[in-house]
């Protein structure tokens, strides 16, 4: 039988908590920042949970 592969994209943007949560980054922090305000490029930079209705989706990319 062979191994089953992790999605390689998957695994670059999310990690597991301890807790089993799924940790992702935000979006609209990486280019075009020049128009956004302080505040919110501030707010971007923290990382946040995957919502649960998505986390079975991803925990099979990650084989999880």
């Amino acid at each position: 039988m062979p191994k089953v592969k992790t999605n390689s994209a998957a695994k670059k943007r999310f990690k597991l908590t301890g807790t089993g949560k799924i940790k992702r980054k935000h979006a609209f922090h990486s280019h075009i920042l020049t128009k956004k305000t302080t505040k919110q490029k501030r707010n971007l930079v923290h990382d946040t949970t995957v919502n649960k209705s998505d986390e079975n989706r991803i925990k099979a990319l990650l084989n999880v």
